[in-house]
């Protein structure tokens, strides 16, 4: 993935889309790819399409930023709002083959989306990505800011000024940035949606400055809680555990993607099928219209003290 591609979910611990699940017994092949990684390259493909999803409504008419939408949770997120009768922007870095899949998947559920390449580690980029968002589908009801950049470091001395600054700037601050544009868009009973980490709920020594972004997504997001009530404006988080998409293979040496995820105790990693109704609940007011400051973590069954 690239700074402004989708979420891994709980990346540093170490086939063809279907049912979510299928690979529970099976160790990933040893893999690595060039950053910033490819869904087609990977061994086996990710459950990422939500092809077995059946749509209710829940989201008809509604209009959707995704950010980090090309592909992994990103991508099923799309699919399963579009399933809901959304139409989708998403915004990506430069992956335009992923993008373009995502796109003829969208509209294959009979949703307009639209693709909004660049840079959200720029202010500039994530403000124009909110603007295009809105031109293009004619307003804006939910965002979700799912973008991330990691890079795994066994000591915060290897931990370079720049590599801190790039984390923020991608994790962190394109929320801030994509959240403070969109609120001139959205009307009062939007929702906004952001995604942190188990490594915000519990840190993670080979990823100091990506744990600490996750941690401050989720103060990010009880405070915008607080901040938005008064326009019925829910904000809400979810804090996935390992899952499957390019960003692993493509920033962790073979070794480790062999046995990522195996340390839940679900001892597998999840499927971004099952992770994208954790935002179609948060999306739809139907479901969550009382949910506002919350985080749902699918993490394999790992439990937290507090």
């Amino acid at each position: 993935m690239t700074p402004t591609s989708g979420n891994s979910g709980a990346p540093g611990d170490p086939g063809e889309s279907g049912a979510p699940g299928a690979l529970a017994d099976d160790p990933f092949p040893g893999q690595e790819q060039e950053y910033p990684g490819s869904t087609g390259q990977m061994e086996p493909r990710p459950h990422d399409e939500m092809a077995d999803y059946a749509g209710s409504g829940l989201l008809q008419g509604k209009k959707a930023l995704v950010t980090g939408g090309d592909s992994g949770i990103g991508r099923a997120v799309s699919i399963a709002f579009a399933k809901e009768g959304a139409d989708v922007a998403i915004a990506y870095l430069a992956e335009d083959e992923d993008a373009e899949h995502t796109k003829s998947l969208v509209e294959a559920a009979g949703r307009r989306c639209v693709l909004l390449p660049g840079d959200l580690s720029e202010e500039l980029g994530s403000v124009d990505a909110v603007s295009r968002a809105v031109s293009a589908l004619g307003g804006l009801d939910v965002v979700v800011n799912n973008v991330a950049y990691q890079n795994p470091a066994s000591s915060l001395e290897e931990i370079s000024t720049e590599q801190w600054d790039r984390t923020f700037r991608t994790n962190i601050y394109s929320y801030f940035w994509v959240t403070r544009a969109a609120l001139e868009h959205l009307p009062d009973g939007s929702a906004i949606i952001n995604t942190a980490s188990i490594n915000g709920l519990r840190g993670n020594k080979t990823l100091i400055d990506y744990s600490a972004t996750k941690g401050a997504i989720l103060a990010f997001t009880y405070s915008m809680a607080q901040a938005l009530v008064d326009r019925n404006i829910r904000v809400n988080c979810v804090a996935p555990g390992p899952v499957w998409t390019p960003l692993i293979p493509a920033t962790f040496p073979a070794d480790k993607t062999e046995s990522f995820g195996e340390q839940v105790p679900m001892q597998r990693a999840a499927q971004p099928d099952e992770i994208a109704p954790s935002y179609v609940f948060f999306a739809a007011s139907r479901l969550s219209s009382y949910y506002s400051g919350e985080v749902l973590a699918p993490i394999g069954g790992e439990t937290l003290p507090g």
